[in-house]
């Protein structure tokens, strides 16, 4: 009894130091945000209290709706381009394929690189003039097809869609890759012997095995959707008039350009809640399925 007493203490004093930063670093935050968000306050006069009147100027802003359905644009992009690609480069690098561990640093490398740096390379090949994309369409005679990719309301979107899923499916490879080596082999060998095709055996042997794996992956892409702000606010910095901004955008916009600090913390609340939201049904229509 003392031991397991005195092994709890010395886990939970082991874990008290990244605890406190955790709290200091992404909790404390959060209630100052929340504080800051019933006030009037550019930063440097007297904050003024103003209720829930934040709260209200940014549901009734057409702008801050805009961010929401790009963000939603943001999220679906997630779980429908990274998960998927994540998932077939993982059962890619499964096996015994020659050079596998050089293809694995490739595919995680977008990962560690900064957003700031992957903002930069997908602008040099977005770019009108001298962008890569472009000079591709005239090199193959397509000439009609090149376009302003970030500036175009019609395509900054999507744009800003195939490079998100660039920078990051590389990270769900790495996860997939990790649960498909817990599968036991036997399990595939044996269903190789019944005569099941790879087809066969990935949907009806290794996606049901791994689906709690997969679960945590569509959560932490939800709550990721909602977090980007690099890539955006670099490569289009929300334009052409608002038609790419997102959430995180609106708020930073509001609290650091037009020095209204209430407005960007009543922002930073929203954000918030709207990914606690879709992150609270997403669970439980995942425990709803595995029920």
């Amino acid at each position: 009894m003392h031991t397991l007493k005195g092994t709890k203490i010395s886990i939970f004093l082991g874990m008290l130091p990244s605890l406190l930063i955790y709290i200091g670093i992404a909790i404390v935050p959060v209630f100052m945000s929340l504080y800051y968000s019933f006030f009037n306050w550019d930063g440097l006069t007297d904050k003024i209290y103003i209720g829930f009147d934040n709260f209200t100027h940014i549901l009734s802003d057409d702008i801050f709706w805009l961010g929401v359905k790009n963000n939603l644009i943001i999220m679906v992009t997630g779980l429908l381009g990274q998960l998927p690609l994540g998932l077939l480069l993982a059962l890619l690098l499964n096996g015994k394929l020659k050079g596998v561990a050089f293809f694995r640093t490739v595919g995680f490398l977008p990962v560690v690189i900064s957003s700031v740096m992957v903002s930069m390379i997908w602008g040099m090949i977005y770019s009108t003039e001298n962008g890569y994309l472009n000079s591709i369409l005239a090199f193959i005679g397509l000439e009609s097809a090149q376009r302003n990719w970030l500036g175009d309301p019609s395509t900054g979107m999507l744009s800003i869609a195939i490079a998100y899923i660039w920078q990051n499916c590389g990270l769900y490879m790495v996860i997939f890759l990790a649960a498909l080596q817990s599968i036991p082999s036997e399990v595939n060998e044996a269903a190789e012997l019944d005569g099941a095709t790879r087809l066969q055996r990935v949907f009806r042997i290794t996606i049901p095995m791994i689906r709690s794996t997969i679960m945590v992956a569509v959560v932490y892409s939800i709550s990721n959707s909602f977090r980007v702000f690099d890539l955006v606010n670099i490569l289009t910095g929300g334009g052409p008039a608002h038609m790419t901004e997102v959430m995180t955008v609106y708020m930073y916009n509001e609290a650091f350009m037009n020095r209204q600090f209430g407005l960007g913390s009543a922002a930073s609340i929203l954000i918030v809640l709207f990914s606690l939201l879709v992150v609270t049904v997403m669970n439980r229509l995942g425990s709803e399925r595995e029920a």
